[in-house]
């Protein structure tokens, strides 16, 4: 349900949902924060492969960054077109991001099952657990936000977004962007730099 814009008087100067969305975010931060860091501690420490350097594939997975960085580009629009009341503007901007985001899916749906398909699994190593689980979660959090943005498009449609209740378009942007920095963390730490890793080092005479 849309909501017209709130004319509040708080000690922070900001809406109280903008500020629940904040919390929101900053309690997200630490949660991939947790699971970055634990990437990084048990980085290149796999005993048995697959490892990073024999499947990571830095150009596809460059791409579907792209393609998420795109999305973020159609959000801001998004938000413009809320602001200017442009009705169609609101609605085909919503599902450009929706779209975006769902194409990188796509591109996370076959690196999984090509991973699969080299033998890296969720249990087979350290990398497999960590990687999956790290990816896996930020994925699940661009599907919510799909969701979200096609409910939205739902509301445009019907002519409940506009000027008025730009709030509630700013909100999913800010959840948007969100998730589109995380991975851009996510890309550089596992893909640009833990992807050229190979095995452990094995100690001379070992």
């Amino acid at each position: 349900m849309a909501h017209a814009v709130e004319h509040e008087y708080t000690t922070t100067g900001l809406n109280h949902r903008k500020m629940l969305m904040w919390v929101f975010l900053g309690s997200d931060c630490l949660f991939f924060g947790s699971l970055i860091a634990t990437y990084m501690v048990y980085r290149g420490q796999s005993l048995v492969g697959p490892y990073p350097v024999d499947i990571i594939d830095v150009p596809l997975t460059t791409i579907s960054t792209f393609v998420l960085l795109m999305s973020s580009f159609a959000m801001v629009q998004a938000l413009a077109a809320t602001n200017a009341d442009n009705k169609r503007g609101i609605v085909s901007w919503l599902l450009a991001t929706a779209f975006l985001g769902a194409i990188f899916i796509g591109f996370q749906i076959y690196e999984f099952n090509a991973f699969k398909n080299e033998g890296l699994t969720l249990g087979g190593n350290l990398f497999g657990a960590s990687f999956f689980t790290l990816t896996g979660f930020h994925g699940a959090h661009v599907t919510l936000g799909i969701i979200w943005l096609l409910a939205m498009a739902v509301l445009g449609a019907k002519g409940r977004l506009g000027s008025k209740t730009s709030l509630d378009v700013e909100l999913v942007g800010l959840y948007w962007h969100f998730v589109d920095i995380v991975w851009i963390v996510i890309f550089t730490l596992l893909y640009l730099i833990g992807g050229f890793d190979a095995g452990p080092a094995v100690p001379p005479g070992g």
